[in-house]
């Protein structure tokens, strides 16, 4: 199993090597979720989760896409759109990903490629949930 602090990772170069890990077979668990980064302007990323909240299946909407407002599970379901959701490999894969919100006692790895370390314009999930409409506390 491999243990990765999500803290101050930019998501998507996060999520591209989680999904890489999964397709190879090995067991992910991400910790401190929340506090994992998206890179450009707040406004912005609330403004396209916001559409793609408001999606609406005209047949069924209870068959319309999911998008949670709750940071470790908002992760999860972005690692979800790097997988091959329609083959059972990924869906396979999807079943060996964990993800919490918070830390966890035992090792972590951090991913060195995926840090924002003095960046500008970055802000973290945890924000972003917020502005959602998101619980305060999760």
């Amino acid at each position: 199993m491999v243990v990765i602090d999500a803290k101050g990772a930019v998501v998507g170069r996060l999520g591209a090597r989680v999904a890489k890990l999964l397709l190879s077979g090995q067991q992910v668990e991400i910790i401190n979720a929340d506090k994992a980064v998206m890179s450009g302007s707040l406004s912005a990323a609330k403004e396209k989760y916001f559409s793609r909240r408001s999606q609406k299946n005209k047949r069924n909407p209870d068959e319309s896409p999911k998008w949670p407002r709750v940071p470790h599970l908002l992760l999860r379901r972005i690692i979800r759109g790097m997988l091959p959701w329609k083959s059972r490999r990924g869906r396979e894969a999807y079943r060996r990903l964990r993800v919490v919100s918070g830390e966890l006692e035992g090792k972590s790895q951090a991913i060195k490629e995926a840090s924002s370390e003095g960046k500008q314009g970055t802000f973290t999930l945890s924000q972003l949930c917020l502005e959602l409409g998101g619980p305060k506390k999760w």
